[in-house]
């Protein structure tokens, strides 16, 4: 096996690997870009589409307490593979690590449709980040290899969109399956119909795997020095790989299990795991110091626009992924409306944000300027959240909608802009380890997003709950009866709310009936106390489910305050994001490389033609 490194490609060798995709033309070129638009809808769609199914899952298998995991598991699997397949792809070629990345999802997906536990779910939505990972950085540096750097912010734009539309698409279409998804025998029952949100992904991934197979070239990247065998795979950062993804789960960890029943934020296990994050990500630093091809090249970042829109890739999750899990809870926890119509509600927010995106990509092809783009998208973006964090019980759904039409608008700038800056301020050796890192950022962001806006939220709801309670709940449903009531769950499910109903009233009644005395008449007067009893008892629980309803709208307009925060920093960071004209983005890149100086010579067109 040869180990030795291939150094120093002619311009004509690189210029032969970098034909092969501006050659894609006709049908073929149609096949790929549509292959890979359906490849990145599915593992972004996945990111979200549980949230408004999440009620419906927790009533069947149970874990509300664990039920961030189970968004928290795709998205921290995922981070950890997106650097790590950004560099293999710039060694090996893009393709069929595109394509085992796609197998991999769709296995995840099968076994997330067949869980019978919270557990199984976790463990298989982890499954399937991890093939989303792959997919998910390599789409955006395929299409970066596909396309000059003049034409990339259009179809980086459509890709965008394409990712912010699955993203937000995902309440609705995951709220929709729940409620009508169709039976499938004793595989998908009334009450399992949920587990179309996993199955929906086979039908579709496997029409994208075959395009893929056929159409996608092996040979997309061009590299000037090469490594083959042993010696490439021994250029790969596997120690920066596990301290990035150790520090990653560390941290979360602290955050998500901070202030909760189990831990307070001054336990010992939480400030050692905040302590350990810490740590690791300090060692993370100083291995990417010395590694001779880090998943996470640090020098990217003395690059001012890379930074910037690195930064504000992770901020923009942030938000993104804070909106999408908590507008459907309090959609339904607090407004009362069902899975289905939660999903619907939210169809504003998915629309102005392909609008926004649409406006951006249109914006930055004409001027070929980021910054003033991005800083209005963030102001936007900050009034739809405001508006947002004044939300109450009272407030109507289409108040709820033009909020979300504001925020829309303003996050959709950024799907337009942020892969296209970093991209066309790098050169294109550096093209996949770079998208790779915003995307890093991103799905980071993505995981922060969940576990600092699920702490807030948790936490709020536990302090606000305690002080509306009715003096005599404790009393008459016992302690464990009233954190059995008040569980969010009986605001979002029918079904765990009788229970709790009638697992109350059934204490209460046999406590009562067993104080009557015995006589000729005790069981008509134990049926009469038993009614009686029964009354009492659903009139307290009214008012602790109203108590907790309250508390639940107090708990996530803290965690929307929470995102605003995001927003304000977004705004800060996006006056970094220094303008780089596409003319000179186009002529670094040709520097670099020597592909397109090389057909420039020789007066060959670059660009794709559809």
């Amino acid at each position: 096996m040869n180990t030795q490194p291939i150094t120093s490609p002619s311009s004509a060798q690189q210029a032969a690997a970098q034909e092969s995709g501006r050659r894609l033309r006709g049908f073929a070129l149609f096949s790929v870009l549509a292959a890979l638009m359906l490849t990145l809808l599915l593992e972004a769609l996945d990111q979200t589409i549980v949230g408004t199914a999440l009620p419906r899952i927790i009533g069947v298998l149970q874990g509300f307490d664990r039920y961030t995991w189970a968004v928290t598991a795709y998205t921290l699997a995922s981070t950890t593979m997106i650097p790590i397949v950004g560099k293999l792809s710039d060694q090996f070629g893009r393709k069929w690590f595109l394509i085992c990345g796609a197998i991999i999802f769709l296995l995840g997906s099968a076994l997330a449709g067949t869980s019978q536990s919270m557990d199984q779910l976790i463990a298989f939505r982890a499954l399937q980040g991890l093939g989303a990972g792959i997919g998910i950085a390599l789409v955006f540096t395929v299409v970066g290899d596909i396309f000059s750097p003049a034409e990339r912010p259009k179809w980086q734009g459509i890709f965008g969109v394409v990712y912010g539309f699955s993203n937000l698409v995902g309440p609705f279409l995951g709220g929709w399956l729940t409620d009508h998804g169709p039976l499938l025998g004793n595989l998908v029952t009334n009450a399992t119909r949920w587990r179309w949100v996993f199955y929906i992904n086979l039908p579709v991934g496997v029409i994208a795997l075959a395009a893929l197979l056929i159409y996608l070239p092996a040979n997309l990247s061009a590299r000037s020095q090469r490594y083959s065998g042993w010696s490439a795979v021994r250029r790969i950062d596997f120690p920066g790989a596990v301290l990035a993804a150790a520090a990653t789960i560390s941290l979360l960890l602290g955050l998500t299990w901070g202030g909760d029943q189990t831990y307070a934020w001054n336990s010992p296990q939480i400030i050692g795991t905040l302590v350990a994050a810490g740590i690791l990500y300090v060692l993370f630093v100083v291995v990417e110091r010395f590694v001779v091809e880090p998943i996470l090249p640090l020098d990217l970042f003395r690059n001012q626009v890379f930074a910037a829109a690195a930064l504000l890739s992770l901020l923009q999750l942030m938000v993104l992924v804070g909106l999408v899990i908590y507008l459907p809870f309090f959609l339904q926890g607090v407004l009362g409306v069902t899975a289905t119509y939660a999903g619907a509600v939210i169809t504003p927010l998915t629309v102005s944000t392909v609008v926004g995106a649409a406006l951006a990509g249109i914006a930055v092809t004409r001027f070929k300027r980021y910054q003033l783009v991005t800083i209005v998208g963030a102001l936007i973006m900050t009034a739809g959240v405001f508006l947002l964090t004044r939300m109450t019980i009272s407030t109507s759904l289409l108040e709820a909608a033009i909020f979300m039409v504001i925020a829309g608008i303003g996050l959709g700038t950024f799907f337009s802009v942020l892969t296209v800056a970093a991209q066309n301020a790098l050169p294109r050796t550096q093209l996949g380890v770079g998208t790779g890192a915003v995307r890093y950022l991103g799905q980071l962001g993505a995981v922060l997003g969940v576990a600092i806006v699920g702490t807030v939220v948790n936490q709020s709801l536990s302090s606000d709950i305690a002080s509306r309670l009715p003096a005599n709940a404790v009393k008459q449903l016992t302690p464990a009866g009233v954190k059995f009531a008040t569980d969010p769950q009986a605001l979002v499910n029918s079904t765990y709310r009788d229970t709790v109903v009638h697992t109350a009233q059934g204490f209460a009644v046999r406590n009562a009936v067993a104080r009557v005395p015995a006589g000729p008449q005790h069981d008509q007067i134990a049926a009469g106390v038993a009614a009686q009893v029964m009354q009492q008892v659903q009139h307290l629980l009214n008012q602790v489910f109203e108590a907790l309803r309250l508390s639940f709208a107090v708990a996530i307009q803290h965690g929307f305050i929470t995102v605003l925060i995001f927003c304000g920093a977004a705004i800060l960071v996006a006056f970094f994001l220094k303008d780089v004209p596409m003319v000179q983005a186009t002529r670094e890149g040709n520097e670099e490389t020597g592909v397109e100086k090389g057909q420039e010579e020789q007066g060959e067109d670059v660009n794709v033609t559809p």
